[in-house]
């Protein structure tokens, strides 16, 4: 019996594999109509409202924010600055949708855990089990620049994808990478465009 769950487990779990799903970033961006302050000076990072600037995760993003901002020119400095950064990061996790477990077991003796009971009789349907979908996790990343002194914002701009839980993008440490990076290719871009990078 042993032998034959841990054939039957190794079975399972291959039918419950799926190709790991990628979305192209989809990001949209806002220029002030002078532009000519953006990427030189100073600029500070600040989370957006609700944000916790302690988590590891704010943090992946925040040093990648940071590392972006830096080659645009810009010095990214703690306190007083002359433009500040503000990042909204959105997490959304979709669950596939629940079946009915595929594993019905009969026979003469007690059902419990592998092993146990006597004469069993397992059935297992391999079909409902092949192409069940992983978990999706929703990520938008938003940045404003404004002036410090206040007024309008100079720019702002947000990237958002969708990667499954099995995907390399599940990972946020590459997901920041990647969103930050679509976020700012070609900064500013052009105002009110909505683009798809890859």
């Amino acid at each position: 019996m042993r032998k034959f769950a841990i054939i039957l487990a190794t079975a399972t779990l291959a039918a419950c594999t799926t190709p790991a799903y990628v979305s192209p970033v989809e990001v949209t961006r806002f220029s002030a109509t002078e532009t000519a302050m953006l990427g030189s000076g100073t600029i500070r990072i600040e989370p957006a409202t609700g944000l916790d600037p302690q988590s590891i995760e704010y943090g992946l993003y925040e040093s990648q924010l940071a590392a972006e901002l830096g080659a645009l020119g810009y010095r990214v400095v703690q306190g007083e600055a002359s433009q500040v950064a503000t990042l909204d990061v959105r997490e959304a996790i979709k669950q596939p949708e629940s079946r009915r477990g595929p594993v019905s077991v009969g026979g003469g003796g007690s059902v419990g855990s592998w092993g146990s009971g006597v004469g069993l009789g397992v059935g297992i349907d391999l079909s409902s089990l092949a192409g069940r979908p992983s978990e999706q996790i929703d990520r938008l990343v938003s940045v404003t620049i404004r002036a410090s002194s206040g007024g309008s914002n100079l720019w702002e701009g947000r990237a958002g994808f969708t990667a499954t839980a099995n995907s390399d993008y599940a990972d946020p440490a590459a997901a920041a990478d990647r969103a930050i990076s679509a976020l700012f290719a070609d900064f500013p871009g052009e105002s009110g465009e909505t683009v798809t990078i890859d």
